[in-house]
């Protein structure tokens, strides 16, 4: 196998654990390595990890801005969905996935690579969602996955290896890091050691994106997202590109302490795991698309979009973004968001994102129907008479039958 390897594209970080990859790829397949690593909003300094590539005479390095691409191509069409895995998690770090596979898969065609390769462990979900891509994107491709071929089993072990080929260790790195971040646009996920527990109550410290609730302000803040066709297009009147939105609407719920949860999820693998995320702008963002489908989504399509919202999450959850069957989901869900537009009115306050109001040129809402006044006469309350007793006829039926039965 290590024979047939000649050039590799790899997801490189910088951090400790790529860097070692990197080294381990060289020595054990005696090959050219690429790294490429995805701006994707992590908030870090990405010029670091070139340097680094450098140090150890990587020639081809590739960073590449993909914020954009990111949120107008992925996030939107999931929020499109409403989509939340296990009723809470917001799929931040599974979105990510599919995209840093698909530049990895074109790099390597561009290349001319044999391979692509990640620093996911034998343990999480990522390595599932890497490989489930590139094998969706080429077929004949070649996915490296060190933690699953590498003798190195520890956090010491990997310092080791690191000190002995001369690698930098950031001192917040020696011994045991306390726990385990990865972040993006969307989100932040923590998890590992301090985090291992789930009886014990997270750490403040864990938290980055995000204010205290208690100690966020005291003044609710009101804003107001403006919609097109079912992806958020402005905030506060003012017109705003997809990552741009994200960023401010992270800004503005990160103030309030928006968007936290603390969560032991099902991972795809077949563990439990304990997880604390911060996903502030999504969670603004989740509440007022559903707060704009409220007046001009169909009861029938809202129902529906309710009714498969779960298994579309779970196909993202576990790596299937690239699926027919997910292919299929989007282009109902992109059907039902024609009219979803207009404007949403959120209140912000010590961490809840709050619908107070919203409004649409496509509304479904009549007031004449609802007001508790006298209206136009286009409901009549007579009709309702027969509508109970059609839908009352088999309860009345099956009781008749309970009772014959001698069952109260």
């Amino acid at each position: 196998m290590a024979k047939d390897i000649k050039k590799v594209v790899l997801a490189y970080s910088g951090g400790l654990d790529t860097s070692i990859i990197l080294k381990w790829l060289q020595e054990t397949y005696n090959c050219e390595v690429v790294t490429f690593t995805a701006d994707l909003g992590q908030g870090e300094e990405l010029e670091p990890a070139r340097k680094k590539a450098e140090l150890m005479g990587i020639k081809d390095i590739r960073i590449e801005d993909l914020r954009e691409e990111f949120v107008r191509d992925f996030v939107f069409p999931m929020f499109r969905a409403n989509a939340v895995y296990e009723g809470v998690y917001l799929l931040g770090t599974s979105i990510a996935r599919p995209l840093i596979t698909k530049r990895l898969v074109e790099i390597a065609q561009e290349v001319g690579a044999d391979a692509i390769s990640h620093g996911a462990t034998g343990k999480g979900n990522d390595q599932v969602r890497f490989e489930l891509t590139a094998n969706a994107l080429d077929p004949a491709i070649k996915v490296i996955a060190p933690w699953r071929e590498w003798d190195i089993s520890s956090r010491t072990q990997l310092i080791d290896y690191a000190e002995k080929h001369q690698i930098q260790v950031p001192k917040d790195k020696r011994g045991e890091a306390p726990f385990s971040v990865d972040a993006n646009l969307l989100h932040t996920s923590s998890e590992g050691k301090v985090l291992e527990d789930p009886a014990e109550v997270a750490p403040e410290y864990v938290y980055q994106r995000t204010a205290d609730p208690e100690q966020a302000p005291n003044t609710p803040e009101i804003i107001t997202i403006g919609f097109e066709k079912g992806d958020a297009v402005s905030v506060n009147g003012v017109k705003l590109s997809p990552a741009e939105l994200l960023t401010k609407l992270n800004e503005l719920g990160g103030k309030h302490g928006v968007g936290r949860l603390d969560l032991v999820e099902n991972r795809f693998v077949g563990m439990k795991s304990r997880g604390v995320y911060e996903t502030p702008g999504g969670t603004v963002l989740l509440a007022a698309h559903r707060g704009i489908e409220s007046i001009t989504l169909d009861r029938g399509a809202a129902h529906l979009k309710d009714e498969i919202m779960p298994r579309y999450a779970e196909l993202i959850y576990n790596g299937f973004w690239y699926s027919p069957e997910r292919e299929m989901l989007q282009a109902l869900i992109d059907t039902s968001q024609e009219f979803v537009a207009g404007e949403v009115t959120i209140k912000l306050y010590k961490g809840s994102a709050n619908v107070i109001a919203r409004t649409s040129p496509y509304s479904l809402y009549s007031e004449d129907l609802v007001t508790f006044e006298e209206g136009t006469g286009s409901y009549d309350h007579h009709d309702a008479e027969g509508f109970i007793r059609l839908n009352g006829l088999r309860l009345k039926t099956y009781a008749a039958r309970n009772k014959l039965a001698g069952r109260s």
